[in-house]
């Protein structure tokens, strides 16, 4: 990923050094447990500790030095690792492992890692969601379907909304956080045909990792839910940044993004403000959505393992979790900075003259006996009067002599926010599940 999109704690995850770091963790947890089950002799795991290599620049260099002779990266390294601690203890490095036994128990502890970072962002973006929420309880503003306004609702309500899907995409984390955080050490098929199974168990145990029934590689499906968990954070963070494009244009004027002392939004043009954060997550939800895809294409591998995923991993799974960390702050960010317009908002609502409350009208009328299609020709009538000639929808809907006295004196009433907005409360107040009213 491209250090523009990074995150500092995430990038940290992914890079050569932190990789190989976990190369050799493993190394040496297993070398822990071949002494421990007595495959390997007395105080091999010591020494091996003992003179293992820091992993550091020079360290991957050499690794990366070798592998041109190799051409097998963990071949590499266990080379240049072995060649550090020296014979004959190094030798226990990498005894009875393939491949894939390291880099996949690794990998695996690398996604986990990479998950509690996700989650972390996620609970501050639900934070800043839920006190906004709370703050705009009753901020009226007007709800709209297709893009054309439809029945008054609130920004609160709109935030909450918002909040609760972050708190499902926290629940979709946590599962892919337990389907990743799993090992193997069986072998080049899965069989444990060269060390027991008691080794398999000590190094899940002591990496905090759950051994696994596998073949030479752990099952792909389980990646794919990760990318999955990450794809489904990306959506939500365009989710809310499509929303708060739509509602900063010029027409709608109803929220603004933060705008910092000598920020430009346009290089020709000096009074842009242009929605560059929303357009910023809304464009990179784009490729971490596809790289679900492209993880769902690697749970397919010939027979017990080929490599066909590798190449892919080594790209989507930073990528992704890198992205989707980034967008998780983005989003919180812009949502911190973002300026609200409640007046807008007031004045963009009664620009509909009233007509936004044509489903009270027509339920009032049904309500008073008159046939349903027949209402609403009455009401759509009103409504279209309304539009085109500019006039209040309740002095229209009042004089039409289709409309019965009982309902021409409740009028009033029906189109009272108050009454119409009762209950939009309730989706804020089920944020009090998830995160506690600091009041109640």
């Amino acid at each position: 990923m491209i250090p523009r999109y990074q995150t500092p704690e995430m990038a940290a995850v992914w890079t050569d050094t932190a990789r190989m770091q976990r190369w050799l963790d493993v190394e040496l947890a297993a070398v822990d447990a071949l002494e421990a089950t007595g495959v390997a002799p007395a105080g091999v795991a010591a020494a091996c500790r003992t003179a293992a290599p820091v992993v550091d620049d020079a360290f991957v260099a050499a690794v990366l030095e070798r592998e041109a002779v190799t051409d097998h990266d963990v071949a590499a390294f266990v080379d240049v690792a072995q060649d550090r601690i020296g014979h004959p203890h190094g030798d226990w490095v990498h005894y009875g492992l393939t491949s894939s036994d390291v880099v996949d128990t690794a990998l695996c502890w690398a996604m986990r890692d990479a998950v509690e970072l996700l989650l972390a962002e996620a609970d501050v973006l639900l934070h800043v969601l839920v006190d906004l929420a709370r703050v705009h309880r009753h901020t009226v503003m007007i709800g709209r379907t297709h893009g054309i306004h439809a029945e008054p609702t609130t920004f609160g309500a709109k935030l909450a909304l918002w909040a609760l899907q972050v708190d499902r995409d926290r629940v979709r984390l946590r599962a892919a956080r337990e389907t990743v955080a799993v090992m193997k050490l069986s072998g080049a098929v899965g069989t444990y045909s060269n060390l027991p199974p008691e080794v398999e168990a000590r190094v899940g145990e002591a990496l905090g990792l759950q051994a696994v029934p596998a073949t030479q590689v752990i099952a792909r499906d389980r990646h794919a839910e990760l990318l999955w968990a990450c794809a489904a954070v990306a959506s939500t963070c365009e989710l809310i940044a499509v929303e708060l494009r739509h509602l900063q244009r010029t027409e709608v004027g109803e929220v603004r993004e933060g705008f910092r002392p000598g920020q430009k939004g346009s290089s020709a043009m000096p009074h842009k403000r242009n929605p560059i954060s929303a357009e910023t997550i809304s464009g990179l939800s784009r490729v971490v959505k596809s790289n679900a895809l492209a993880g769902l294409h690697d749970v397919a591998l010939w027979h017990e393992r080929d490599i066909s995923h590798t190449t892919v991993e080594r790209v989507e799974l930073p990528d992704s979790t890198i992205l989707a960390h980034y967008l998780l702050r983005r989003t919180a960010g812009l949502l911190r900075r973002l300026e609200v317009f409640p007046e807008r908002m007031a004045e963009n609502m009664a620009a509909g003259r009233g007509v936004v409350f044509s489903q009270s009208v027509l339920l009032e009328l049904v309500r008073n006996g008159m046939e349903r299609d027949a209402a609403y020709r009455v009401v759509q009538r009103a409504a279209m009067t309304s539009w085109d000639d500019g006039r209040d929808f309740v002095d229209v809907i009042s004089s039409d002599p289709d409309v019965p006295d009982a309902v021409r004196t409740r009028l009033p009433e029906i189109v009272d926010l108050r009454r119409v907005l009762q209950h939009a409360g309730r989706a804020v107040d089920a944020l009090d599940v998830i995160v506690p009213h600091p009041h109640s």
